[in-house]
């Protein structure tokens, strides 16, 4: 297990030279022409294996290590990534300014008041075959350039063309033949390397591919990223150990091109990991890149090794470009700029700390922008080499070229060749395939993390038998009355208090939630119904255990039929309050707050449940929130199941004393009073003759507005009412684009 060795070893098989000798690594011979043989997808392997068995995949093509350098299949029709003016400013809060005519522009960072410049007129290209890194200092604009190129932001906000092979890439298509790879490795902690991208696989891969086909791309996967040693190892999180961090990174960008996409983007995919590591994290994207698919990077700052890797540079200092060419380049640019880097300096850190140098300077960074203009038209016009040789490619017959050579999996058999925006497949699986691979990840994951559960099922035993040994047995005497409308109370606010723990549950997936949907792995609506039906179980089992544990030991009314009403009300409270915090964690994002506002909201809908105040006091402006409370149904239904007999008496004659300070009088004198009432009112009173029923019960406590029916569905109601806005919740706040 690779977690146990503590290092980052790439599997024995691959023909990967991460760790061979360093010699020879002049960034001359880096400068290479664009290539027109490129190493065959992983998709193609598996056409050539066709319909065999999976013991033929794992003994021959797919031994990815062993023979795949050795297939090339030509490019007839190379990918071609342009991107040209690209400018993006957003709004900032403005301080104190100084008068415009004061004030220094000198780097054009700022439009007015309140506008900051984080793009300005980027232009460029990406070629199939090669890895192009965007560089520069923190806050340069490394990742708005991907976002921008990935379409992560908002057309209305940028300005500018991003084009593939010359035509406009519509959103919908670009999802399709693209990826896009977060800085952050945002995993399920308890999942094991070969399991992560097998469920990506199900997500990714259309239902026409088999099981066997499935299993055996992984495996080639897993392959290729070098992740052989560490297949059956648990990604592992703060406190389960798992896979290094090179690795968690290799993983990371596993899952996002399980499909083959042809374009590949990625935010600083190196960012916090040692030398070695990062340089085998962009080995692995070199081999991608040679696959057949266009390659586009952030990185912070390349060691020797890695720049050895790249084909194309885009170096940013606030928003600008001021290099932009192959890294052989950077030797040649800074010395026509009159800043020669010296013989045995790091050419990437010198044009870097150069740079760095430049932005604290009066003029900052503009000649030297200007400078990179003028350099980039007298390369162009001194250039005859052309990446296309004959007549240029449509973008659907690239796409058809490159899908019929196996790239594209999960569009391979489902997109129609005239690739208009209206019939390309926005998801690669039917709805219900959706909900069954996401239900089966969250099964896996809540039996390998016991304890989530483990929590809320003590929680809620403890409570019943807290409640159990505190209201045991009680009579139907008027303080037994008054005990057992506290009960209720108590247990049915306390069911939707429990529910709070599973506040962190989607708070803990969330982000990962929103880099699968981002690229239309699955539809939000299928994770929405699959979260609402794996709750089920855990609901049913938590309502038996309270139900259980409280029903007899308090000594409620109404034997079975009244225990198994009592059991439909935990359920309907269980899933009414689930689906109220799983609401507000799809609205809140942080921990803390969630937990504060939840137990805010509660705490209200006790107060207007009718128990502290009955609904026939509550004031007027505040009656909307009585009928508001999650608490108030549940509450007014099992006080019903509880005292709806008509044949049960509460109160029989000097037990009307018990209630006031005549409770002390001698039973006699009771007796006697009862009999001057009698004259009094004209009726004949006894010691057992019955003053309060069931009925007169719900009415003083106001609980009669509504049959115990009604409250039941409209607890169900409630539950699926907050689901349906947990959805609309994701719909809104999952958008990946910036504004």
């Amino acid at each position: 297990m690779s977690s146990l060795g503590g290092g980052d070893d790439m599997s024995s098989a691959s023909d990967l030279p991460f760790l061979g000798p360093r010699t020879n690594m002049d960034l001359q011979e880096f400068s290479r022409k664009p290539r027109h043989n490129v190493s065959v997808t992983l998709g193609e392997l598996l056409k050539r294996v066709g319909d065999s068995t999976e013991e033929t995949y794992n003994n021959n093509s797919l031994e990815l290590g062993n023979n795949y350098s050795n297939i090339a299949t030509p490019s007839s029709f190379p990918f071609i990534l342009s991107f040209h003016n690209l400018s993006y400013s957003v709004k900032v809060k403005s301080k104190m300014a100084l008068p415009k005519c004061l004030r220094k522009d000198k780097d054009n960072a700022l439009l007015d008041d309140n506008m900051k410049m984080l793009l300005n007129d980027i232009s460029g290209e990406a070629r199939e075959g090669e890895i192009m890194a965007v560089l520069g200092a923190s806050g340069s604009g490394k990742s708005t350039l991907i976002d921008a190129l990935a379409d992560r932001i908002s057309r209305e906000s940028l300005k500018g063309t991003v084009t593939l092979n010359g035509e406009v890439l519509e959103s919908k298509l670009l999802k399709v033949i693209s990826a896009y790879v977060m800085q952050d490795d945002l995993l399920f902690p308890m999942l094991t390397v070969e399991e992560t991208l097998m469920f990506s696989a199900e997500f990714r891969l259309p239902r026409t591919l088999s099981k066997s086909k499935k299993k055996a791309r992984v495996q080639a996967l897993i392959d290729q990223l070098g992740l052989t040693t560490a297949a059956k190892t648990v990604i592992g999180d703060e406190g389960h150990r798992g896979v290094s961090g090179g690795e968690r990174r290799r993983v990371s960008i596993g899952i996002d091109i399980i499909h083959d996409p042809i374009v590949l983007f990625l935010d600083e995919p190196t960012s916090g990991l040692d030398s070695t590591s990062a340089y085998m994290v962009v080995k692995v994207l070199q081999r991608i890149a040679q696959s057949g698919s266009i390659v586009i990077m952030s990185i912070h700052q390349p060691s020797y090794r890695i720049l050895s890797l790249l084909d194309h540079l885009i170096i940013l200092s606030r928003g600008n470009t001021v290099f932009t060419s192959s890294p052989s380049s950077l030797q040649h640019f800074f010395a026509e700029f009159g800043n020669p880097i010296p013989e045995n300096e790091n050419r990437i850190e010198f044009a870097l700390d150069f740079i760095r140098e430049l932005e604290g300077t009066p003029n900052g960074t503009k000649n030297l922008v200007e400078f990179n203009k003028t350099w980039q038209r007298k390369k162009t016009s001194n250039s005859s080499s052309f990446f296309y040789n004959g007549s240029k490619p449509s973008l659907k017959d690239a796409i058809s070229a490159s899908v019929s050579r196996g790239k594209l999996v999960s569009g391979g058999t489902n997109i129609d060749p005239s690739l208009s925006s209206s019939n390309v497949p926005k998801f690669a699986n039917p709805f219900w395939v959706d909900m069954v691979v996401i239900a089966k990840r969250s099964m896996l994951n809540s039996m390998r993390m016991p304890e989530l559960f483990g929590m809320r099922f003590g929680a809620v035993v403890v409570t019943g038998v807290i409640l159990a040994t505190i209201f045991w047995k009680l009579d139907n005497s008027p303080k037994g009355v008054q005990e057992r409308v506290g009960f209720f109370a108590f247990a049915m606010s306390t069911t939707f208090y429990t529910c709070a723990e599973a506040i962190p549950v989607f708070l803990q997936e969330r982000y990962i939630f929103m880099r699968e949907t981002a690229y239309n792995a699955y539809r939000r609506s299928s994770y929405v119904l699959s979260h609402a039906i794996i709750s089920l179980p855990s609901i049913l089992v938590l309502s038996i255990a309270f139900a259980v544990i409280t029903y007899w030991s308090v000594g409620l009314a109404g034997g079975v039929s009244g225990f198994l009403f009592f059991l439909l009300f935990m359920v309907a409270s269980f899933w009414a309050g689930s689906s109220f915090v799983t609401f507000l964690s799809g609205v809140i994002y942080n921990v803390m707050m969630a937990y504060t506002v939840v137990v805010a909201i509660l705490a209200y809908f006790v107060l207007f449940s009718g128990y502290f105040i009955s609904r026939d006091r509550i004031p007027p402006y505040w009656i909307w929130f009585h009928y508001m409370s999650l608490v108030k149904y549940p509450y007014q239904g099992v006080l019903q199941n509880e005292f709806d007999d008509p044949l049960e008496c509460f109160v029989k004659g000097i037990q009307i004393f018990d209630g006031s300070p005549l409770r002390a009088v001698p039973e006699q004198l009771k007796i006697k009073l009862l009999h001057n009432m009698s004259k009094t009112l004209g009726m004949n009173i006894t010691s057992s003759t019955c003053l309060t029923t069931g009925a007169d019960i719900l009415k003083q406590t106001g609980v009669n507005d509504l049959n115990k029916w009604s409250c039941l569905w409209i607890t169900i109601a409630l539950g699926f009412f907050f689901r349906i806005l947990f959805y609309f919740a994701l719909v809104i706040g999952s958008k990946n684009k910036r504004r």
